[in-house]
């Protein structure tokens, strides 16, 4: 599974008995990021998400399975896509994670989302000025998170996750490859070597 990260707000409903909701952008369309793994950058596709938005999707507070938020199953997460990108709203819980996650992001500590997928259709690029760019066609989603420490390499944070929260590193297609790449062998290693990566992350934050 890999994982990105965009900006997120919070809107609080007017009148003493509405709820607040956390509602913001997962995903942002046509935009090229910055450069992902040291390799390369990526382009997300308007309807890349369009197939999937019926699928059991998840709401977690920093990814965290045990602090969920809501849950498009269960009427508490919606998903919607426009013009912009994936639109995310939240109907967090009254529990301390769900009043901590909303507090966080009005006062500011917390400003991004992530949100974790799996390829299922892709395009690799190579600009005129040598610059590697995959398009994201249509992917499966899992899950959304506000998450306090970021790891899109564009945050000075980042360094407390590295690639590795970005998750799996995607399999670069061949044509694309130097001569210096290694064989299968060696690129299923650095692969296993950034899932443990990941994992040791994650245990961390825990």
């Amino acid at each position: 599974m890999e994982r990105r990260f965009f900006q997120v707000e919070v809107r609080a409903d007017e009148g003493e008995q509405a709820a607040a909701k956390i509602a913001g952008y997962a995903a942002v369309f046509g935009q090229q990021s910055v450069l992902l793994y040291g390799q390369f950058r990526e382009v997300i596709e308007r309807g890349a998400f369009a197939g999937d938005l019926a699928g059991d999707v998840r709401a977690l507070w920093n990814h965290d399975t045990n602090m969920p938020l809501g849950r498009t199953k269960a009427g508490t997460l919606a998903l919607e896509e426009d013009a912009h990108g994936l639109r995310v709203e939240i109907d967090p819980p009254a529990t301390s994670w769900g009043r901590d996650a909303v507090e966080s992001i009005r006062r500011g500590d917390v400003d991004q989302m992530s949100f974790g997928f799996d390829v299922v259709d892709d395009d690799w690029a190579q600009l005129d000025d040598g610059t590697l760019v995959r398009t994201l066609r249509k992917v499966k989603l899992y899950e959304v998170s506000p998450v306090v420490f970021p790891a899109y390499p564009q945050t000075a944070v980042s360094v407390r996750g590295g690639d590795a929260a970005l998750g799996d590193m995607p399999a670069i297609p061949e044509r694309f490859r130097g001569g210096d790449d290694g064989s299968e062998a060696e690129r299923a290693q650095r692969r296993t070597a950034v899932r443990r990566r990941r994992l040791a992350v994650l245990t961390l934050k825990r």
